[in-house]
């Protein structure tokens, strides 16, 4: 499960996973991501704010994943791993190298920092 909240005034979407993520948690992520893409053209971040890495449900769900970043990671100009985990810090690294935002890694108390970051040109 995956709370969302769109920020339509700073052009991010957030991510807060809850739980094992599910092919419907991608579905609500990819209606408001790509509302806002439709209307200006790019998300200015996305950022994902967890503890831990949740995994997934079901294979739907890692499914799902991977169809929602090809089908965005061209529209987004940054995304901000918010985390102390080590999964996410070397899925940062990672990914930085296979998308084209930038990638950024933050602490997890330092989710403004992030969103600073974002908003930078």
């Amino acid at each position: 499960m995956i709370q969302h909240e769109m920020h339509h005034d700073k052009g991010v979407l957030i991510v807060k996973p809850q739980g094992p993520l599910t092919a419907e948690d991608f579905a609500a992520i990819t209606r408001d991501a790509s509302g806002y893409i439709a209307t200006n053209g790019a998300l200015d971040g996305f950022m994902i704010c967890a503890q831990k890495f949740p995994g997934y449900k079901n294979p739907q769900g890692l499914l799902s994943h991977l169809k929602f970043v090809r089908a965005h990671h061209k529209k987004i100009k940054k995304v901000a791993f918010v985390s102390d985990s080590r999964f996410y810090e070397i899925a940062s690294r990672v990914v930085s190298r296979c998308v084209q935002p930038k990638v950024k890694h933050f602490g997890y108390r330092h989710e403004d920092s992030a969103l600073n970051w974002i908003g930078a040109s």
